[in-house]
This record gives C-alpha cells, sequence and structure tokens, in this order.
C-alpha cells in the first residue's frame, strides 16, 4: 500500500538505454504559480475609451434610419391628425349646421370693396357695423398690396336685393368712416341667398364628382387594391385636414376657396401618384432607396408650388384669389405629411407583405 502511494505521488517510467541498461525516470507535475500583478498587461485608458465609444452618426443619418426602420409607428401620426380634423369638422357641422364658414357669394348678401383709405381701424369699422346690424353676419378684411393695406372689403348677409336694405347699409358704413366716400372708391356685389345657397351644392357636388373620377383613375391606372386605396386615402386624408385647418382659423369660405378644394385633389395626387409609381414599378435598387428617390423629386415640385403660391399671397390684391392661394398653401403642407409618412407606410407594409409571401410559397 506504501509502495503504491509512493508511485501515485511520484509516478515513474522505465527506460531502457541503447546498452539494454533500465533506469527510471521520475515524472513531477508542474505546479502553477500564480501570475504577478505587474506581469499582466493593461490596456490604455485611452485605448480602452476608444473602444467603448462608438463614432456618432450624423443626425440627418440617425434621421434616415429612423424613418427607414421605424416607418410603422409613424405612420400613428397622420392617422391621429386625419381623426382630429374628422372631429372638428364634426364639431363644427353640430354648432353652426355647416361644415364651413360661408361668405356672401355662398349664402348671399352683399360684398363692398373699398379702394380709399389705407388708415382704416378695421376693427372699429367692424365693431359699429355689428351694432347697429347685430343680426347680420359682417365682417371687415383688409386688402393689400405687397404687404401694405390699400383698402377694405365689407362683407354682409343683409339682403343686397332690397334697394332701402342696401342703401341704408351703405350710409351706416359712410358715416363709420373718417374719409368721405365717393361712388369711385367703391364697388358693390349682390348675391342673393337662393343663389348663393344653389351655387355652394354646385360646387360641392362638382369637388365630390372629381374626387369620384379620380379616384377611377386611379384604380385604372394601379389595378391593385391597396396601393390605390393608398393614394384615394392620402387625398381625401389631405382635403379633409386642410378644411379643418380652415375652420379653426375661422376662415369664410368663398366660390373661390370652393375652387382652391378642387385645386388641392390634383395637387395631393401628384405626388402619390409619383411614389406609387416609383415603388411598384421600378426594380432598380432598394425599396427604401426608391423611396428617397421619390421624397427628393416630389419634395422640389411640392417646394417650388409653395414658393410661387407664396408669392402670389404677397402681392395679389384680390381677396379671392389671395383665399384661393391660402388653401393651396396649406394643402401642400398637409400633403407632406400624409404623402411621405402615411402613404409611404401603406406602401411599404405592403410590397415587404408580397415579399414575404413569395419567399414562403
Amino acid at each position: 500500500m506504501e509502495e503504491d502511494t509512493e508511485i501515485n505521488k511520484k509516478p515513474e517510467i522505465d527506460l531502457v538505454d541503447d546498452k539494454g541498461n533500465t533506469a527510471k525516470l521520475e515524472v513531477y507535475e508542474e505546479k502553477e504559480e500564480p501570475i504577478k500583478e505587474e506581469e499582466v498587461i493593461k490596456p490604455k485608458v485611452e485605448e480602452k475609451i476608444k473602444e467603448e465609444k462608438e463614432p456618432k452618426k450624423p443626425i440627418s443619418k440617425r434621421i434616415l434610419d429612423f424613418y427607414d426602420k421605424e416607418y410603422k409607428k409613424l405612420m400613428v401620426i397622420p392617422f391621429a391628425i386625419l381623426l382630429i380634423a374628422m372631429i372638428v369638422i364634426g364639431v363644427q357641422t353640430a354648432t353652426t349646421g355647416s361644415f364651413i364658414y360661408k361668405d356672401v357669394s355662398l349664402k348671399g348678401g352683399v360684398t363692398i370693396t373699398i379702394t380709399k383709405g389705407a388708415n382704416t381701424d378695421i376693427t372699429a369699422l367692424e365693431s359699429a357695423l355689428r351694432t347697429q346690424f347685430g343680426r347680420n353676419d359682417i365682417s371687415v378684411e383688409p386688402v393689400t398690396e405687397s404687404g401694405k393695406q390699400i383698402g377694405v372689403i365689407i362683407l354682409a348677409d343683409i339682403e343686397g336685393t332690397d334697394k332701402n336694405v342696401l342703401d341704408t347699409f351703405l350710409s351706416t358704413v359712410k358715416s363709420n368712416l373718417d374719409y368721405t366716400l365717393n361712388e369711385d372708391d367703391y364697388s358693390v356685389e349682390i348675391m342673393g341667398s337662393s343663389l348663393g345657397s344653389s351655387f355652394f351644392k354646385e360646387t360641392f357636388i362638382a369637388l365630390i364628382a372629381a374626387f369620384i373620377l379620380m379616384s377611377i383613375v386611379v384604380m385604372i391606372y394601379f389595378r391593385t387594391f391597396v396601393p390605390s386605396i393608398a393614394v384615394i386615402l392620402c387625398a381625401f386624408s389631405d382635403i379633409i385636414v386642410t378644411l379643418a385647418i380652415v375652420d379653426l382659423m375661422g376662415m369664410k369660405v368663398s366660390t373661390g376657396g370652393i375652387a382652391a378644394f378642387l385645386m388641392l385633389v390634383g395637387y395631393s395626387v401628384d405626388t402619390d401618384m409619383l411614389l406609387t409609381t416609383r415603388l411598384l414599378k421600378r426594380k432598380e435598387g432598394t425599396v427604401f432607396e426608391r423611396t428617397m428617390s421619390s421624397v427628393k423629386t416630389g419634395m422640389m415640385m411640392t417646394m417650388t408650388t409653395i414658393g410661387a403660391v407664396f408669392v402670389g399671397i404677397i402681392f395679389v390684391r384680390s381677396a379671392v384669389i389671395k383665399q384661393i392661394m391660402t388653401i393651396i398653401i396649406i394643402g401642400l403642407f398637409v400633403d407632406i405629411i400624409f404623402t411621405w409618412i402615411q402613404n409611404t407606410g401603406i406602401l411599404r407594409y405592403y410590397i415587404e407583405r408580397k415579399a414575404s409571401k413569395i419567399r414562403n410559397e
């Protein structure tokens, strides 16, 4: 037992040399000695910091990465805006009986355009007229040129076809001005209430007809349900949200304003058609690369139009044209959100889901 123990402690191996002599070779287990702390190679502090810190991406790159990867989350924004807009229009309809504020060209009344009196106090004149004609809806707006007031427009839903009522209203206007008003200094436009109401119905029907025809053309061109619905939904959203903003501004929409909404149908579809065509019809590059190519072209189109319309708002004297351009510029900004977030998100989800089905098959 002692020998076995000794052998276990000190193992030996029999060796034979070339002369036939045997010898014992003792084998000793090597003991591991602890590594001294000073022998450990430690990385320099500066090198460690460099390894831990990754280079930061430019903010534009991070925004694009977020736009690329989180497009589904971003879609919550336009749908939330659309829901709020529909609530605003619903409240407007419930409280006033109409989904827009109509001016005299749509509900009947008198429009007096005064081209004299650049320093007319609009607030005081409007207050005085409302005091004496409390039952009527009266508003006074400035006529501007290059940003300067050159006159005023008075809108009143009085019965202009009645000469006595019209003369009384004109006398009241003249008495509340601090200057003499001659016949050459103003013009009067009269719209009967029945004619105004009929005109509003006709223009509204024209707007609906234009939207329906646009939808048919889109369906025929793409012949695919989801992309076509995405384009139509985007155009619908543009009109609804723009209408809600116009209501919040308290803008009284004229016949020109209805024409602006008709024009907005075309403007909103332009960028949607561009985006949908490039994503579905073209095959070069990734889906995101084709999206960004569409964004660059579409934004250039939109910003060019906004610039031209903005110049018109500043320099044009006509209140009707100013209203048309104001509605268009609102709609173009709204279209940026719904085209490049809502429509893009729907199309990307559709394309990715379609590609996934093909792979699974």
